[in-house]
């Protein structure tokens, strides 16, 4: 999707989660129909979101996505509890989803009637996110080429599900995707679990906001933003469908709801001696997806810490590697924690309503905006349809989410507020008693001594908060 060159999140938008998605959302839509109907209104919103973020993205030209552009228009609290979730939250949840998938699809060959030890899992997913730290802590080159290569391994599983289903489709196996049968309920439908159906298939359309955090990359963005939705979002959406209703050639919904690995079930079912290439293919994919949060996240807390709104520890790079080696330690640790203390299904849920109430309040605040400023010459400006209708849908998708699961939901929504009291001690409080200040400087300068990290600019002293610049 990036108009952006040797960035490791180019391809994420067609990521990882197109393997792990469509069990859940199958079992929320209720049918086969309406989960296909999900799959494409997805891509829809999504859609209209970016076309949103295309405009905030040349009117704030600057790097860092929903961060950036909620602190510049609401201020600095507001883009901090946006800053706290999404490292507490949004990155190392997605990033320990698509690990446990890595590891399930690695194990499942192993274990192939009966689900992967849940220590197994864990340890494996562990190794793979320290070992994929470790590589974006030495070089920035060595996760690019990692994120190059392992993009090859998702688009030939994608490649290879479409094709083998639509040749099953050609021969005739196509009783699930029937209207009749398509549309068969498996349970009593609510608009509740509608809702979670759409925040599961959310989950795999991650990623469409990403160019955004790379603005002042991007090349004439004026033009290569829209052009990147109008030909990714579509192609994204069509592949996804695609790809689903390949799965429903082979698979009734009851052995899709079952499998623990979807796209192995499809590959022990159709590729015969070959159905080794599936796992392979999808670990493939998952691996490289990792990576790509993984230098995505790490960004996003360098951003942060640049702003004030983290430890100045966490702006700094290694003096040799140039790499963010304390934030990318952060996003590890906080990855493993999470790794821990819950499972695939519930974590989607968890991390997909948090998603969604940034990328809402971001939106939001692009009408702010318009109101606040309207004579600030904007090179893109979208219809107010757009906006309007996103905020109907995501005000609607966030009530029905919170009210079907209260507890999955509620807890990040409660994380999240949990940083109004950090913002207003560790960034609001500027006259902080000197103990507090020296401890800090005595912790910064052991993490500069421990990781052989400095500021990337000469002098310290030119960061500069958001919040100020605004105020001049």
């Amino acid at each position: 999707m990036s108009c952006t060159e040797k960035n490791p999140q180019d391809c994420n938008i067609i990521g990882s989660g197109i393997f792990i998605s469509p069990k859940g959302v199958l079992d929320h839509a209720g049918s086969v129909g309406f989960s296909l109907i999900v799959w494409v209104l997805g891509g829809g919103i999504c859609a209209l979101g970016s076309l949103c973020y295309a405009e905030l993205g040349v009117t704030i030209p600057k790097s860092g996505g929903d961060y950036s552009y909620v602190t510049e228009i609401f201020g600095g609290l507001v883009g901090f509890l946006l800053l706290w979730s999404a490292v507490l939250i949004m990155y190392p949840t997605t990033l320990a989803v698509i690990a446990l998938t890595f590891s399930n699809y690695v194990l499942q060959p192993a274990f192939p009637n009966c689900l992967p030890p849940f220590i197994a899992t864990r340890l494996l997913s562990t190794a793979c996110v320290m070992f994929l730290t470790w590589v974006n802590c030495s070089s920035v080159r060595w996760g690019t080429r990692i994120q190059d290569i392992f993009t090859v391994g998702k688009l030939l599983a994608l490649v290879l599900i479409i094709v083998v289903g639509m040749i099953q489709i050609a021969k005739g196996h196509y009783d699930a995707l029937e209207p009749q049968t398509a549309f068969e309920f498996i349970k009593d439908p609510s608009v509740g679990q509608i809702a979670l159906a759409f925040l599961q298939a959310s989950f795999a359309y991650s990623g469409w906001n990403f160019l955004n955090y790379v603005t002042e990359e991007v090349v004439e963005p004026r033009k290569n933003l829209p052009r990147a939705i109008y030909i990714s979002i579509p192609l994204v959406t069509l592949v996804y469908t695609l790809t689903n209703i390949a799965y429903f050639s082979s698979m009734s919904p009851q052995e899709l709801l079952e499998s623990n690995a979807v796209a192995v079930t499809f590959g022990e079912k159709l590729l015969g001696v070959f159905s080794w290439v599936m796992p392979i293919s999808v670990a493939l994919s998952t691996f490289g997806g990792i990576n790509g949060y993984l230098f995505t996240s790490s960004r996003l807390c360098f951003s942060g810490a640049r702003e004030g709104h983290l430890p100045y520890l966490l702006a700094m790079i290694h003096l040799k590697s140039c790499t963010p080696i304390p934030a990318l330690l952060v996003c590890c640790t906080a990855t493993i924690v999470i790794l821990c203390i819950g499972d695939t299904h519930n974590l989607i849920n968890y991390v997909s309503f948090i998603n969604y109430l940034s990328y809402g309040v971001t939106i939001a605040g692009l009408l702010y905006y318009r109101w606040k400023k309207p004579k600030l010459v904007r090179p893109i400006k979208v219809n107010l349809l757009v906006p309007c209708s996103y905020l109907v849908f995501w005000a609607v998708l966030l009530g029905f989410s919170l009210y079907s699961e209260p507890v999955v939901c509620g807890m990040g929504l409660v994380i999240m507020l949990t940083g109004v009291p950090i913002y207003f001690i560790g960034v609001q409080w500027k006259n902080k008693p000197h103990w507090i200040s020296s401890a800090v400087e005595r912790v910064t300068y052991l993490g500069q001594r421990l990781f052989y990290v400095v500021f990337p600019q000469d002098d310290p002293s030119e960061i500069q908060p958001l919040t100020e610049k605004s105020e001049l």
